[in-house]
């Protein structure tokens, strides 16, 4: 099968959505509301492509100068203004739309492309291109010539409108993809979207996906799901096991974690969960790197907090054996944090992960009904990197036999569940774990103490005279 000539965006996020790129000599419709980020989204491939040796035509319809726009432009990374009459070329052709017509517009861009040799044609403002047009078939006609024109010089189309134009329009019929920015408000925060609404012969990653704009100008982040369907590499066949940090522990489970295994430790605050993740991660070596990554703590908190384990993470630090990443609850994107967290795997090589925690890194999601497939195919691409993960979750509730799951489908997301509680017993408030659930391998389903002191965390396998454990509240029994 011939595969199709693309055209790089250089813009992050929306080459994999259009599985590497525009078509090139293709025509697209990039369409939205004002300010949804359609003429950032234009400029910045006109800028790239220029950067990589291409030649960009922009041609405006609308009657803002364009020094207006290179002010607006310069805030952004990518504006290069020596690129500006050279490889880039903007033409106006509103005054020629408003008195000479469509006919002429088309003239006039024709004998620009050809005397700029432009490889990109951007067209900016469709929508006064088709108030000018007398009926459906004029509108047509100014699209399909352009395309004719550009197609015979091997030019690449983006029409921009802030119109949100139908499926059955006739722009829609006429181009090859039509793309579509917007923004909607959720409670107060305020989200961009991008969807590939249209992509002619070209395979895409359909279905509504987040952006920003940012200094660097427009960031696409693709759905985790859609991107990771099928994890890009082969698991690890062999089955092999790494320390978890706690002798004990390793112990009650056959000797440790399941390497490219997934942990998930779920408790209410303050009972130890942060404290078994920092255990986790004291095993790391500069061989076998780790990372933190927090959204409740900042680093600084989190050294203190390993120190008065005992953990030395200032030289771990120091050696390369563990790196500290920490992102606050207050605003993100759930794709956007899924994506910069395996970029931070490949960067630095990572092969334990903690993620303190999921219901952080959940709390910046739009829509709860995502989260069992963004996390399945989060942890299976962390698996399938080799990384061993040890996550946690709060949950509701000090005390009390009740467990609320974190996501639907649990046991599908994770392989080992460990599960802590306070339980009170002979007026004294303890940590009790108890191991739910590991995979592929067995495990002392005793009920378990977890002490916490200067030296670290210690399991002791507790209440074996007692009963109503799990109630949170605890009575002992008589002595046989």
């Amino acid at each position: 099968m011939e595969e199709l000539k693309r055209l790089e965006s250089g813009i992050d996020g929306l080459d994999l959505l259009l599985k590497g790129g525009f078509v090139a000599g293709a025509s697209y419709i990039i369409q939205g509301r004002p300010g949804s980020g359609k003429t950032i989204l234009a400029n910045q491939l006109g800028f790239h492509h220029a950067g990589k040796g291409g030649r960009v035509l922009v041609a405006t319809l609308l009657s803002e100068s364009h020094e207006r726009l290179f002010q607006f432009l310069s805030t952004l990374s990518f504006f290069d203004p020596s690129k500006i009459g050279a490889e880039l070329q903007f033409v106006s052709a509103f005054d020629t739309l408003e008195n000479e017509g469509l006919d002429e517009v088309v003239k006039l861009l024709r004998r620009e492309i050809i005397r700029q040799k432009a490889t990109v044609l951007i067209v900016d403002g469709l929508l006064n291109a088709r108030s000018k047009a007398d009926s459906q078939i004029d509108t047509k006609k100014f699209i399909a010539e352009l395309q004719g024109h550009a197609a015979f010089a091997g030019c690449t189309v983006l029409f921009l409108t802030s119109s949100r134009l139908d499926d059955g329009s006739p722009e829609h019929t006429m181009v090859d993809g039509v793309i579509e920015l917007g923004e909607e408000l959720f409670g107060t925060r305020s989200v961009r979207r991008i969807q590939l609404r249209k992509t002619r012969g070209s395979g895409a990653l359909s279905g509504l996906h987040e952006c920003e704009i940012t200094d660097q100008g427009l960031v696409v982040y693709p759905r985790l799901e859609s991107l990771y369907g099928h994890p890009s590499r082969a698991h690890d066949m062999e089955l092999t096991q790494i320390p978890s940090g706690i002798d004990a522990l390793d112990g009650l489970i056959g000797g440790g974690l399941a390497r490219s295994s997934v942990t998930l430790a779920m408790g209410p605050s303050g009972v130890g969960k942060t404290s078994l993740g920092l255990s986790f991660l004291a095993a790391c070596t500069p061989e076998s790197p780790g990372l933190h990554f927090g959204f409740y703590e900042t680093p600084t908190r989190t050294r203190i907090k390993a120190r008065a384990l005992g953990i030395d993470i200032e030289a771990l630090e120091a050696s390369g054996a563990l790196h500290l990443d920490w992102q606050p609850t207050t605003e993100g994107l759930l794709d956007a944090l899924g994506i910069r967290l395996l970029r931070l795997v490949d960067e630095q090589g990572i092969k334990r992960l903690l993620i303190d925690s999921l219901g952080g890194m959940a709390r910046t999601a739009i829509n709860s009904q995502r989260l069992t497939e963004f996390f399945s195919a989060l942890m299976s691409e962390l698996r399938a990197r080799g990384v061993t993960v040890f996550a946690t979750w709060e949950i509701r509730g000090l005390f009390g036999p009740d467990i609320t799951s974190p996501a639907p489908d649990l046991s599908s997301i994770v392989d080992n569940i460990l599960v802590l509680r306070f339980v009170e017993h002979e007026s004294e408030l303890k940590r009790l774990l108890s191991i739910l659930k590991i995979r592929d391998s067995f495990y002392d389903p005793s009920l378990l103490e977890l002490v916490i002191n200067g030296h670290g965390l210690d399991l002791r396998k507790a209440f074996k005279n007692a009963e109503a454990v799990l109630s949170g509240s605890a009575s002992t029994t008589s002595k046989p």
